[in-house]
């Protein structure tokens, strides 16, 4: 702060900004601005409170953390960052953070644009899906798309809302009402609606929410919020971990807050990305020896809404050398070549669950084994589906899936 005192420490000063520029700032706020001898920000930051500022002015570098850095540079010396809103909402105060204590913060934060996009469309912001897909992909809203849903997502730029309707009518959400709430809490503020489907809407503000009342037509893809999704949502050449087997799967790795999860021959990525699935925190890493199936796997990601989906191409345990810890471990193929449980214990964290299963008996030998000299569970695992037999129907078994599951101490 500007004033700050010998025993003071916060330095660095975060101050929220609409586009009502200085209008909507307190004295507070527009009194550091006034003192503050370094003020960071974007061009359009600058502009709003273009009267207000009297120090140096430091527009954002890319990479950003060339900022991070003259940022850090001054520490102990009054530093103001300009922010867009709530600088700790999808902000530049979440990255700062990581950089600078708590204690040498102060923030004074404005309204986000969920809050405002909130109050003109009348829509409790506890019972809305807030989305920032500024800057990422927009597969990200997939997971979100249910029926009578509602959805406050931000967007890149002026050409999103429009790619955003084409990816809603293409999944079967043609109907959705979309209502796009361009420049909120500025002169230029405008908020029109159409549907997905029919979207017309053109000379969009590039600062811009896509509110979304989701309706959802026949055929529409729904993720469910269940572990064990359908098999026909993936795409796959039959190298899938099945559904039954998969909620058995995702059960015994149990994925906890922030986690990271090695699938060990992916196949399809099935087992991966239902475990991001479970939660935006998780982090799940992808080894797939087949060029063919790691693209298949890409494709998968992006069509379940989880694009950061890690890939890795190679064989194991050559191909996971040098990746960062995992929290927990499934082997769905390739577990019985040499070195590839070996490599797993070895890697795996303190505490961490590794998840095996085996349909040859060579890997149930492996897996076996591994339970005799270890310890940890053996399930086994039979599935069997009602089939037509002749003019009636009976039961025709799945390949038995022997389960191993082992905690490390």
């Amino acid at each position: 702060m500007s004033d700050m005192s010998p025993t003071d420490p916060r330095w660095l000063t975060l101050i929220g900004i609409g586009e009502d520029g200085p209008e909507g700032l307190g004295d507070e706020a527009k009194r550091l601005i006034a003192a503050a001898p370094a003020v960071f920000g974007g061009v359009r930051h600058h502009d709003l409170a273009d009267a207000l500022i009297s120090g140096e002015r430091f527009t954002w570098q890319s990479p950003f953390e060339k900022s991070v850095e003259a940022i850090l540079a001054r520490r102990g010396t009054p530093v103001v960052v300009l922010a867009s809103g709530d600088p700790f909402l999808y902000g530049v105060g979440a990255t700062l953070s990581r950089h600078v204590a708590a204690e040498e913060i102060y923030t004074i934060p404005a309204p986000s644009a969920f809050s405002l996009a909130a109050s003109r469309l009348g829509w409790p912001l506890q019972e809305t899906a807030c989305v920032s897909l500024h800057g990422r992909p927009l597969d990200l809203i997939r997971p979100h798309l249910h029926p009578g849903r509602r959805i406050l997502a931000l967007t890149s730029d002026g050409k999103g809302p429009q790619t955003l309707a084409e990816l809603l009518a293409a999944n079967g959400f043609a109907d959705t009402r979309l209502t796009v709430l361009e420049a909120l809490g500025g002169k230029r503020e405008r908020i029109r609606s159409t549907t997905a489907g029919n979207f017309d809407l053109v000379d969009i503000d590039p600062l811009n929410v896509c509110a979304l009342d989701v309706i959802a037509g026949s055929g529409a893809r729904i993720l469910p919020y269940v572990c064990g999704l359908d098999d026909d949502l993936f795409e796959h050449d039959g190298q899938i971990t099945k559904r039954e087997i998969r909620a058995v799967t995702l059960s015994a790795l149990a994925p906890r807050h922030g986690e990271l999860l090695w699938d060990i021959g992916a196949g399809s990525g099935s087992v991966g990305i239902e475990w991001m699935l479970a939660d935006p925190s998780l982090r799940a890493i992808a080894i797939e020896q087949s060029p063919q199936r790691a693209a298949r796997i890409a494709r998968n990601a992006a069509g379940f809404g989880v694009p950061q989906l890690a890939l890795v191409e190679g064989v194991a345990p050559a191909a996971v050398a040098g990746l960062p810890a995992p929290d927990a471990i499934f082997i769905g193929g390739g577990g019985s070549e040499a070195g590839v449980m070996d490599a797993a214990i070895a890697a795996l964290k303190p505490a961490g669950r590794l998840v095996a299963n085996a349909v040859t008996l060579e890997m149930e030998a492996v897996l076996l084994a591994e339970q005799a000299a270890r310890g940890g569970s053996l399930t086994k695992i039979e599935i069997a589906r009602a089939a037509p037999v002749g003019g009636m129907s009976g039961w025709r078994p799945a390949m038995p899936v022997t389960q191993w599951h082992w905690i490390k101490e």
